[in-house]
């Protein structure tokens, strides 16, 4: 998988026709470099980041009010996950209107929106983490969402099994949004790119 991944970067033959910008727009190379600065930025948090209800609203206070370029870090981090739902759901617009779902691309398909709905949650469980006000409410408006659907509430009681922003809940979301579901987008993000090259077609790869 790994050089195929590498191939995806670098082929070695491509069609000049499929040279074109419109042909895929980029996006979801774009996509990818955005999570690309969403790890590095989220790596850089980490540093000064206090996963505890007390401590992570003030820890966010003194990134942004005492480390040099604290509040950029915190509004990149912010922006460009922003940017990676915005350009994951052009991506599968364009597949869907291009066509690109169709056989023999039917497991890329699947597994492109299994990404998108991890990114989703990936957003989701980041999104509790500043533990101010909105924050909590999202949050909890979310949990109490997830607990009208069938299996809701045992999901809900995995999540936040003490309560929304309490010291176990906030410590499985920080778990979730820094090493479980990251884990799992780059493995499927991966998986994808295995995917595209072997199908080609889509792609400008002979």
């Amino acid at each position: 998988m790994i050089k195929e991944f590498a191939k995806h970067l670098f082929p070695r033959v491509v069609l000049r026709e499929n040279l074109r910008f419109t042909y895929t727009f980029c996006l979801g190379g774009l996509a990818f470099t955005a999570l690309m600065v969403l790890a590095v930025s989220g790596v850089l948090l980490l540093f000064y980041y206090q996963p505890t209800p007390a401590g992570a609203f003030d820890s966010i206070l003194f990134l942004e009010s005492t480390v040099i370029g604290g509040k950029y870090l915190r509004g990149l981090h912010r922006l460009a996950s922003h940017g990676l739902l915005v350009l994951l759901f052009l991506h599968i617009l364009r597949v869907v209107l291009s066509g690109a779902f169709r056989p023999p691309r039917e497991l890329t398909w699947v597994v492109g929106v299994g990404l998108l709905g991890l990114t989703v949650f990936e957003a989701y469980t980041g999104y509790l983490l500043p533990m101010d006000q909105l924050a909590f409410w999202a949050t909890r408006t979310g949990m109490e969402l997830l607990a009208t659907l069938p299996g809701g509430p045992w999901l809900k009681a995995v999540l936040v099994p003490d309560g929304v922003g309490e010291p176990l809940s906030l410590l499985r979301f920080y778990a979730l949004h820094v090493v479980v579901v990251p884990v799992a987008v780059l493995a499927l993000s991966f998986l994808h790119f295995y995917r595209v090259r072997k199908t080609k077609g889509i792609l400008p790869y002979l």
